[in-house]
């Protein structure tokens, strides 16, 4: 589905995004043109797709008598230079009984654009529920502000090493929920936005309904575990034949089975495949990496996005390309973070497993069929909640899908939401 560009669309047009560069010439021009401002329509043209949308200084009337309205707001912090990028997905007939609101939260290095297949079938859920959906950009991501990240703890001094990264992304939230009113969240993180949402509800339990984690990061202790963060850059979606099944209850053989094809990865890992992981884990950030070629940085990231995207409709790739390197290009910040979180191959330096069976809520797992996350963390963690007494502990495998299970099968993933979403518990 195109944005609506068109003269019957009632928004103000904005241009289609660029073709994915594939000559030097084309990636200059994209190079020369990304900014703040070609960033922000990039994110508009993926939101665009939503009918419920209503771009900036537009009335409400334009979506008509919708259930729900989403707009994109920047929410100004305490400090001056700070704020979060948000888009609001809000009834239009509040229920006084409706669930906490839900808040997606993006993994690393991405934004809230990631999440365009979930929007509707979540808005669908908010209107029928009369409550909310919010997705927010972490700062120093995305579109929120690029503020200097730093750390002041020694090198020797983990936990304090691990408090401050963490305080960086949590704290920032905390001040988002107090400025929107939200009294309790049901938080919905990937990947390192998981960690981080483990991360929000173990130092504001009141604050946190229940968690629902897709893939996330940072949970296994073991330092030989079979995650492979080098797959972020070099996976495609290929060997993914399409299928309608739903998530299902992670069973030991759908484990296993995960299991098994990480072990292949693993043995078949180039050395320069190693190095890559290896510096990606010790903080040097990809983002960087590419930033430094400057004008060729846009054709390297049309090569993993033309790859990593293949699913998506030739128009979703190239808006999701568009949107990709302008966040990538975009000031260095938050990304800085990762050595200070992860530990060399992949396993974090305060592993969730060791910290969650403190929480009281109910905590969902999701990984998909062919995750480079090593699913064995999460069923650990599900045995340690329920033997810390908390039932609430679930896990599930998504077929058809990788690490970014919620854009190689939105269906079942959305199906998997809105189920959780709506258990009363």
């Amino acid at each position: 589905m195109s944005s609506p560009t068109t003269s019957t669309s009632p928004f103000l047009p904005i241009p289609p995004a660029r073709e994915i560069p594939v000559t030097f010439t084309a990636s200059l021009k994209s190079w020369w043109s990304a900014g703040e401002k070609q960033g922000a329509a990039a994110e508009e043209r993926l939101l665009r797709r939503l009918p419920f949308f209503v771009p900036e200084k537009m009335p409400a009337s334009a979506v008509g008598d919708s259930p729900v309205i989403a707009r994109s707001e920047r929410i100004q912090l305490a400090a001056p230079e700070r704020y979060l990028n948000s888009l609001s997905i809000k009834s239009t007939n509040p229920s006084p009984d409706a669930p906490p609101p839900a808040v997606l939260l993006h993994g690393y290095g991405a934004g809230l654009g990631f999440f365009f297949r979930n929007f509707p079938a979540l808005a669908k859920w908010a209107g029928n529920r009369g409550t909310n959906v919010y997705a927010v950009d972490w700062l120093g991501m995305g579109r929120s502000a690029r503020v200097p990240f730093r750390i002041k703890s020694r090198r020797g001094d983990i936990p304090g090493r691990v408090r401050e990264a963490e305080s960086f992304f949590v704290d920032s939230i905390e001040e988002w929920r107090t400025k929107m009113g939200l009294e309790k969240m049901t938080l919905i993180g990937h990947s390192l936005g998981a960690y981080f949402s483990v991360a929000y509800a173990l130092r504001y339990p009141t604050r946190v309904h229940k968690l629902i984690l897709l893939s996330p990061a940072g949970v296994p202790h073991d330092p030989n575990n079979l995650s492979m963060p080098s797959r972020e850059l070099t996976d495609s979606r290929e060997s993914v034949i399409p299928t309608n099944a739903p998530a299902e209850p992670a069973s030991a053989s759908e484990i296993q089975h995960i299991r098994d094809e990480l072990e292949a990865f693993k043995k078949e890992e180039s050395r320069s495949r190693k190095l890559l992981t290896y510096l990606w884990e010790e903080g040097w950030s990809p983002f960087q990496v590419v930033r430094s070629t400057l004008f060729w940085g846009p054709m390297l990231v049309g090569k993993y996005s033309s790859r990593r995207f293949s699913g998506l409709t030739e128009d979703e790739t190239r808006d999701m390309h568009d949107y990709i390197l302008n966040i990538t290009l975009s000031k260095g910040s938050g990304e800085y973070c990762i050595s200070h979180i992860l530990a060399p191959y992949a396993y974090a330096r305060m592993p969730l497993i060791d910290r969650i069976p403190a929480l009281k809520i109910p905590v969902t797992f999701a990984y998909g069929e062919h995750d480079w996350m090593d699913p064995v963390g999460g069923l650990q963690s599900v045995d340690k909640l329920r033997r810390a007494g908390n039932e609430y502990g679930q896990m599930f495998a998504v077929p058809n899908a990788g690490h970014h299970l919620y854009l190689d099968n939105p269906d079942a993933v959305n199906k998997l939401l809105i189920d959780e979403l709506n258990v009363a518990h």
